[in-house]
Formats: C-alpha cells, sequence, structure tokens
C-alpha cells in the first residue's frame, strides 16, 4: 500500500486522539509518537481530519501532475461528482475551464464512470445467482473487508470502481492521454498506485484549491444544467441505489455510511443474519461529500464546518433524472479482483492478555473501566495491542492517575513534615497526619473542606495569595498550640491552591533555650567568681601594701640606729 499518509514528527504531541477515532486502530505509537499501520489502515483519513496538530499529512502530487503535463500527451481531469458540494454554485463547465487555465487539456466528470458501474451491478443482480453483493466505489470500503473482513470478500462486487471506469472510458477515447483524478478522497491515491493504467496520478480538492490560489484562478459562478446526469447523485448516501433500477427479484436494497456502521453489517454478514441483500457502503458518513478532504483546512480556519444537508442538496440540485450517454464496456473489461490483505498482528493467549492486564493495576474485572482514554474501545483491546506492540502502557490513563495520585499519597504519608493545602477560598483541601498531630487534630476528615482560620493563623495564607512573593523558612510560635514551626509556604499556579509545608522545631526551640539558659547561668557564675577573684587580688594587695609599709618603717629605723653607733 502506498503511504499516501505521512506524519510530521515535531507536530505530534502524544494525544491519542488519531488512535481513538481510528475506527481499525490502525496506529502504532513508539517513543510518544503516533505511526499508521499500512497493513492494517484503510486510509478512511479520519486520523487527518481530527489531527489537532495537523501532524498528518496527505502526499501532495501536485508536482507530478506539473511534470505530466511538460510531456507531449494532454493531461485529462476526472473530477469526482463531489466537486459540487465543495465548490458552492459551481458546476463542470466553470470547473473544466479553471483546469484549463492551469494547464489540464479537459476536464469531465467521473460521474460518466458511475453511470457505467451502476448498469453492471444491475446486471449482476439480474443475471447472476449471488446471494450478497456489495458495492465496491468506496476503496477504503474494500481495504476494509480485504483486511478485517477477510471471509466477506465473495461478497464484495467484482467491479472496477467509478473512478477506473471513467479513466478508461477517457483512454479508449484518448489513448494517449494522461488521466487525473480530482476529489474528496485519500484512499484513491492508493487505489491508482495499486491498480496501474487506469489513473496516473490523483489531486485532492484541497490540493487543486491550493494550486488555483497560486496561479491566480478564480472560480466562476455558473451552474451548467444537464438533465442525462442522474449519476452524480453517487457521492450522497443512497446516491448508488437512487440510480439503479432497483427491480431485480428477491433483492432487498440498503445503503449504509460510516465504517462503524459498515463494520457492523459486515459482522452480521459473517454471522449468516443477512441474505439476499445489495449493500451500498460509504466509510465517510454522507458519503463523498463528507470526504476527509472536503475543503478540510478551510473548515478549521473558519470555525465552520460543511453541512451535511446543504452539501446534499447541491449535489441534487445539480443531479438529472437519467443516466449519461456512455457506451457500456464488455463485463470483462469491468471485472476487478479483490484479494486478501494478510495481518501481521497476533492474537495473544488468555494468561498472555491478563499479565498485560495486572502491570496496568487491573487485576479484577472491576478494575476494566474500558474508559478508552488510551484510543481502545475497552482494556482488553489495549493489551492486545500493547502485546503486539501497537501499544505501550503509558497510554492508560487511570493507570497513569493512579500511579501519580499513589506516588503523591506515598510522600505525602511518608514525609516528616506536616502538610496542609487550601484553595482559592481558603479551604483546606489536604492535611497529613503529621500537620494534624503539630495542631492536635483528632483526624483529617474533621479539617477537610473546613476554612483554614479554623487551626491556623491565615495571614500568611493571603499574603501569598496576594502578592508575588512567597514564605520559605519563616519560624513562627503557634501559641494555641504551644509548638514552634518553620512555616513554607507557596502557590501552585496549575492546581490554585497554596500549599503549606510545616516542621515541628519544637524540641530544638526548647533545646536551643535550654541551652541559652545554660549559657547564661555560666556567665553568672563566671562574673561571680571573676568579681570574687579581683576582691581577694585587692584585699592581698592591700595586705601586701600595709606589711611593705610595715616593713619600711621598720627597716628604715634600723637603718638609722646603725648609723648613729
Amino acid at each position: 500500500m502506498q503511504d499516501c499518509l505521512t506524519l510530521k514528527k515535531s507536530n505530534c504531541k502524544n494525544c491519542y486522539k488519531c488512535i481513538r477515532n481510528c475506527p481499525v486502530k490502525a496506529i502504532r505509537f513508539s517513543a510518544n509518537q503516533a505511526h499508521i499501520i499500512n497493513d492494517e489502515c484503510i486510509l478512511c483519513g479520519r486520523c487527518f481530519v481530527v489531527c489537532p496538530q495537523n501532524a498528518k499529512q496527505i502526499v501532495d502530487e501536485t508536482e507530478k501532475v506539473q511534470v505530466l503535463m511538460q510531456g507531449d500527451e494532454p493531461v485529462i481531469a476526472s473530477v469526482a461528482p463531489s466537486f459540487v458540494a465543495n465548490y458552492p454554485g459551481v458546476g463542470i463547465n466553470s470547473f473544466r475551464k479553471a483546469l484549463k487555465q492551469i494547464g489540464f487539456a479537459d476536464a469531465e466528470e467521473t460521474a460518466l464512470g458511475a453511470t457505467i458501474v451502476k448498469k453492471e451491478y444491475e446486471r449482476i443482480l439480474k443475471d447472476e445467482e449471488r446471494n450478497i453483493v456489495i458495492s465496491s466505489c468506496c476503496h477504503s470500503i474494500n481495504l476494509l473487508i480485504q483486511k478485517h473482513f477477510v471471509n466477506c470478500l465473495p461478497y464484495l462486487a467484482d467491479v472496477i470502481s467509478p473512478m477506473q471506469a471513467h479513466a478508461a472510458d477517457i483512454r479508449r477515447r484518448y489513448p494517449n492521454a494522461k488521466i487525473v483524478f480530482i476529489g474528496p478522497c485519500v484512499a484513491k491515491k492508493d487505489e491508482a498506485e495499486h491498480y496501474k493504467n487506469y489513473v496516473d496520478a490523483t489531486l485532492t480538492f484541497e490540493e487543486i484549491t491550493a494550486w488555483f490560489k497560486r496561479m491566480n484562478v478564480v472560480l466562476e459562478p455558473e451552474q451548467d444544467a444537464e438533465e442525462k446526469s442522474k449519476a452524480r447523485f453517487f457521492p450522497t448516501t443512497g446516491g448508488i441505489l437512487k440510480t439503479m433500477a432497483l427491480d431485480a427479484p428477491g433483492y432487498t436494497y440498503l445503503a449504509i455510511d460510516g465504517v462503524e456502521n459498515c463494520m457492523d453489517a459486515l459482522r452480521d454478514i459473517s454471522e449468516g443474519k443477512v441474505e439476499k441483500c445489495f449493500i451500498e457502503m460509504s466509510a465517510c458518513a454522507g458519503s463523498c461529500i463528507g470526504g476527509p478532504v472536503m475543503e478540510k483546512k478551510h473548515n478549521v480556519e473558519t470555525n465552520h464546518f460543511r453541512n451535511p444537508v446543504i452539501d446534499y442538496m447541491a449535489v441534487s440540485n445539480y443531479a438529472g433524472s437519467s443516466d449519461f450517454d456512455i457506451e457500456q464496456p464488455e463485463v470483462h473489461e469491468l471485472k476487478k479482483v479483490f484479494e486478501p490483505i494478510e495481518q501481521k498482528a497476533i492474537e495473544p493467549l488468555e494468561y498472555e492478555i491478563n499479565n498485560i492486564l495486572k502491570k496496568m493495576g487491573k487485576t479484577k474485572k472491576s478494575d476494566e473501566l474500558n474508559c478508552g482514554s488510551c484510543g481502545y474501545n475497552t482494556c482488553r483491546e489495549k493489551a492486545k495491542a500493547i502485546f503486539n506492540g501497537k501499544a505501550d502502557i503509558s497510554m492508560c490513563l487511570p493507570y497513569l492517575k493512579e500511579k501519580a495520585e499513589s506516588f503523591s499519597d506515598t510522600i505525602v504519608k511518608n514525609t516528616p513534615n506536616g502538610l496542609i493545602a487550601v484553595n482559592d477560598n481558603l479551604e483546606v483541601q489536604l492535611i497529613n497526619k503529621v500537620a494534624c498531630k503539630i495542631m492536635n487534630i483528632p483526624s483529617p476528615s474533621d479539617i477537610i473542606g473546613e476554612p483554614v482560620v479554623r487551626v491556623l493563623d491565615p495571614t500568611n495564607f493571603m499574603k501569598v495569595q496576594k502578592g508575588p512573593e512567597q514564605i520559605y523558612g519563616e519560624r513562627t510560635y503557634l501559641a494555641e498550640y504551644n509548638k514552634y514551626v518553620e512555616q513554607t509556604i507557596v502557590r501552585d499556579t496549575d492546581s490554585k491552591m497554596l500549599i503549606c509545608i510545616m516542621s515541628d522545631i519544637t524540641e530544638k526551640e526548647k533545646e536551643h533555650k535550654k541551652k541559652e539558659e545554660i549559657s547564661r547561668q555560666t556567665i553568672e557564675v563566671a562574673d561571680k567568681v571573676v568579681d570574687k577573684q579581683m576582691r581577694i587580688v585587692q584585699e592581698i594587695a592591700s595586705l601586701l601594701g600595709e606589711t611593705a609599709a610595715e616593713t619600711k618603717i621598720a627597716l628604715t629605723k634600723l637603718k638609722e640606729s646603725i648609723s648613729d653607733e
């Protein structure tokens, strides 16, 4: 299968929106990036439409067509009948004129090929004894059956598509022509690539609109009438049936659109619940006028998505009441072979599924929430995807939430600090047991939801709430609890809560004061000792002074007496 859809890795944000919307879950996640699984993808284009980051891109073949135009062969456009819904008020003559301005030799409606196809459907129902016949116009439905409902392959009409029928008719009339299909479908790019010798290139409406803009070509509002154009109904739900006679004896005719609805019908067919039916199947809701490239980007930019009623009315008003005049080819020229496309996915055994579920924290049936946040409808489908390497355990939102909560709870429960969180109204939202112990609260439930003023002075909370500054390690005395704490209050902008972290330093404070008292007493004793020593010194000095004086007198007298002698 051609890689019609590519991924801009820089844009993929791991949002899982593509896998949630993929009807066949043909997307694999690796290194937080989405990857399309080609052998499972049916090219319905939903991932392209829903991607909020425009990470999915359709391969643009504009340059390829421009190269074709440089050759000697005429390049003729086959324009899907849904163009009248994509370009309101514009008919095929106006569209042909615009296409010629950018280099096309001519343009015709693919509805001409649709007339051929519907006549072949009518012939099959009348001439061949088939129980169930499923239309084969939609390549996405063909891929769905080839890849995911192989047992229904015998019921798929072995008839070429309107695009191929029209291309074959153009080649019959212009043998050397190069043919370019223009439409709203991603899958047509793959159909053109896989089934050679019909179409040389395909363009989407977005690609051709961009080309018109670059060349300053303006589509003229001109709705040309054509009575013989009933096949223009083909791009609508029930449009194929509207063109058919519906007179084959014993058959029930019904139209089904949307991949999920078609899958339900195919399951019923697989189980033998359906008999004698012609079923028109379209992958897109509303059929081709609801195609993935009906100017998706234009709608997003203008915040206006297409209205299916208005689109249907545009097609209905443009369609005629009888068939185009076109030569019907031989039956063998309309045959198309559909081969089954093998799947690489392996069906895991029950114990392997259960082992993966356990790793996701789902040990019992009630743990399997089947919430679909990962993109899979059930937890078991997700487990199978993990087994086949298409998904990762971390894609399970409840698992991640529970893991994060468990991690947070472990921190809250085991931290030696007291934690208390309040909301914008300063109401307690969370409190741990350490904080309860600090403030003599019997149980967290006694204060949860209550104003914080009941247990703490809210002044610091209000200060942090109003101002840009936050409080870090402020020593505070809680008089009502006779406790000293170091208080940190910070603002969490994501949760819009104020978080207070309290460290009980009462014992440290008491120890500090005890040391201060011992130091004070030691200083007092030292002062007393110094004072006493000074007094003793002074007394000794005084005694020494008196003794010295007396000694001096005595010696002086002795000296004098010796001198007299």
